[in-house]
């Protein structure tokens, strides 16, 4: 469960803020996402290639500098996505309808939870593979172009297994998902 210190982190609140209606409010909407949110995750772990300003996974090539840094001494790296689903965009549009407040408090413990649920696959990668994780690099950081996100798709069937899609502008559906490499490194 996510803490109230997450969500205020995400409202760029000050932590040691004492409004009770604010902490009722963030009560409130996150009991309702915990009842209603089922999470899905998807990850795969590739063998990859790194270059000077590239990375070349199942003959894929992405092209950024940031993320051949990121991957640098790695001979794999994990692909993975994650998703609130549906179920969290209709939150976020009834949270619209019911006011400014109670929306920006719904994004932020949606952008809380859908970070918990990163954060949970990380911790189960690492146990499952024995490996420290180099930091998450998604599509749209820095120099990985945002349009990367359909080669993406291409190395794990995100859509198929849970239900993310892609728009004209290489936006995920449901807005609560996130794609992203990890570098992997195993322990000796």
């Amino acid at each position: 469960m996510i803490e109230t210190k997450e969500v205020l982190k995400y409202l760029r609140t000050y932590s040691g803020v004492e409004d009770e209606n604010l902490f009722a409010l963030i009560e409130d909407v996150t009991a309702k996402a915990y009842a209603q949110i089922r999470p899905q995750t998807i990850y795969k772990v590739f063998a990859c290639q790194v270059y000077e300003d590239a990375v070349e996974i199942e003959g894929i090539t992405f092209h950024s500098r940031r993320l051949a840094e990121n991957l640098r001494g790695c001979r794999e790296t994990v692909v993975f996505a994650a998703t609130l689903g549906t179920q969290a965009d209709r939150l976020l549009r009834t949270a619209k309808v019911e006011g400014s407040a109670r929306l920006m408090v719904c994004q932020a413990v949606l952008a809380a939870m859908i970070e918990e649920v990163c954060d949970t696959l990380e911790a189960q990668i690492k146990a499952a593979h024995h490996c420290t994780l180099r930091q998450r690099y998604s599509p749209g950081y820095y120099d990985l172009a945002l349009e990367s996100q359909k080669d993406f798709f291409k190395l794990i069937d995100i859509t198929k297994r849970i239900g993310v899609t892609l728009n004209d502008a290489m936006l995920m559906i449901p807005s609560k998902s996130v794609t992203a490499f990890i570098g992997m490194e195993h322990e000796d």
